[in-house]
């Protein structure tokens, strides 16, 4: 029996191992792009074990996924995501993990509310400038 034949004689149908999911059902159920998963695989936060040309995503991976998206919609770079999954990674306790979360999230909680403030006094300003011209303005 040759390496290929072997291949083929232990390659797993992900549909049939509970938990694996191939790339195309991975990206539907978390709503991206194969590239997507694809781009997170490259730099090294999700790491989908391969059965032969194919990747299959265990729930491990969907659930770090999960935690990438959120941490995107959150604000937090790919740097600070991926830190935080390492943390999350290691025997170093929960305790240390809690703390560096709790001050990414104070620190992105300042900067948004920074951000929600200018854009307050934005929206005055514009609210203003649109007042005097339309009082400008012939009836």
């Amino acid at each position: 029996m040759t390496d290929v034949d072997q291949a083929d004689d232990t390659a797993i149908d992900p549909a049939a191992e509970e938990g694996l999911k191939s790339i195309a059902e991975a990206s539907e159920e978390l709503g991206v792009t194969q590239r997507t998963l694809r781009f997170y695989e490259d730099k090294g936060l999700i790491q989908p074990r391969r059965v032969g040309a194919m990747r299959v995503y265990s729930r491990r991976e969907m659930g770090r996924m999960q935690l990438i998206l959120r941490g995107k919609r959150l604000g937090f770079s790919i740097r600070e995501i991926g830190e935080f999954l390492s943390l999350y990674d290691t025997e170093h306790g929960k305790e240390s993990q809690m703390r560096h979360l709790l001050q990414q999230v104070a620190d992105r909680l300042e900067e948004l509310r920074h951000q929600r403030d200018a854009i307050d006094k934005t929206i005055v300003e514009l609210e203003a400038i649109e007042q005097q011209a339309r009082e400008r303005l012939p009836d």
